[in-house]
């Protein structure tokens, strides 16, 4: 009392019961339908780069033009072709019994083979076993390490095994493992973002009770996902905007970049969902009307996910900054991440299907009702059934 002004005081001293609070514009129909529509068309069109995605491990050349890495690789391309960036490894195996005069014709036979694929620009032995049933060749492709032709002549290679003659071949080497690493972890994305979105579909039925909530919020962050990839897409592997963000060479993104974006962009979005629709379930569990439940709710909680996402994407796009072609697309993705699924998707595209979804939002199947266990995170049935509030209103206990 004593912080208080003199004319604060006799107003705090006949106040009755808790202390107002100022309600909340509430959204109107067509407002809400407008705003749900511009958010998720902006979404759309900015995860539609996406569609675009290579991946790859960046080499040399994808880092800036002074540093040593990149001018190592332009200058092996000026002088041997940019195919000797990354050869590749063929290995051959040869019918047992081969002798020493049958070895050179059967690697001449071999290279000749090789030689015909579209994308080789040269064929070289490299050895043989001493017992000469495997020899071994370098690959040298018409492109980089990191190109379409490239990437299409390892998968040719190793459907055509075995060649004519009966010759099985294998591709191997630092550009064959990139390929394949790339490969398997963008297979197994899918599967990952489906584990862990039907996790989140599970735990947030069980805290909120609803449908309508965890569907959307998964919805949201699936959108947020795929633009936070459509513009590192756009950004780094075309080149849009490159000096604005120091690309100086596009190429195609960091394999595991997508894997650790939906880890962190998950559990952010998460956290943000819970800022913004806690407020609107407490206020539907304390009996608010529809229309100001959802604006005064979610009002309650933007301000936290404001200031979390503005804080996050600072700290994020910190690496923007980077030298290393390997961070700067990490930072961009998980800053631009954040700050399109808080301002759009928590705190413009939810809000309003929440208003237009009414009192459906908080609907859930009665055999799914007495299936869950109620935890009420917002303390509803506390408060009801607290001794206190019954001692209030029925005299001392």
């Amino acid at each position: 009392m004593r912080i208080l002004r003199g004319n604060e005081r006799p107003r705090l001293a006949d106040q009755v019961g808790p202390a107002p609070v100022a309600a909340a514009r509430p959204i109107s129909t067509p407002k809400a339908i407008a705003l749900a529509l511009v958010g998720i068309a902006v979404l759309v069109v900015i995860a539609i780069p996406s569609a675009s995605l290579r991946l790859v491990l960046p080499l040399g050349s994808a880092d800036n033009p002074d540093t040593t890495q990149h001018k190592a690789c332009d200058l092996i391309g000026e002088k041997s072709g940019d195919g000797a960036n990354g050869p590749l490894l063929v290995v051959a195996d040869l019918p047992a019994g081969t002798t020493e005069e049958q070895l050179l014709d059967a690697q001449v036979a071999v290279a000749q083979g090789l030689g015909g694929f579209d994308g080789v620009v040269a064929v070289a032995p490299v050895g043989a076993s001493a017992d000469r049933t495997v020899t071994a060749f370098q690959v040298l492709p018409v492109e980089g390490p990191a190109s379409v032709s490239t990437e299409r002549l390892v998968k040719a290679l190793r459907a055509a095994s075995p060649l004519e003659g009966g010759v099985a071949i294998g591709v191997a080497g630092q550009t064959t493992g990139n390929v394949d690493i790339s490969q398997k972890l963008a297979d197994a994305l899918p599967i990952y973002l489906l584990v862990v979105v039907g996790l989140s579909l599970v735990i947030m039925v069980v805290v909120f009770r609803s449908l309508f909530v965890p569907i959307v919020a998964t919805g949201g962050f699936v959108l947020s996902f795929l633009a936070a990839l459509g513009g590192v897409v756009a950004i780094y592997q075309w080149g849009w905007f490159g000096g604005l963000f120091g690309v100086a060479t596009p190429a195609p993104i960091l394999n595991f970049l997508p894997t650790v974006l939906v880890g962190i962009l998950f559990g952010l979005a998460m956290d943000y969902t819970l800022f913004v629709a806690s407020g609107m379930r407490e206020a539907h569990a304390h009996g608010a009307p529809r229309r100001p439940r959802s604006s005064s709710g979610s009002g309650a909680g933007h301000a936290v996910a404001m200031a979390a996402a503005i804080i996050m994407s600072a700290v994020f796009g910190g690496f923007v900054l980077s030298d290393s072609a390997i961070i700067r697309p990490i930072g961009f993705a998980l800053s631009f991440g954040v700050l399109v699924d808080a301002f759009l998707v928590r705190l413009l595209i939810m809000p309003a299907l929440m208003t237009l979804a009414g009192d459906w939002a908080w609907w859930l199947p009665r055999w799914l009702d007495r299936l869950i266990p109620n935890v009420d995170v917002e303390g509803a049935t506390l408060e009801r059934r607290h001794p206190h509030v019954a001692a209030d209103h029925h005299g001392p206990v």
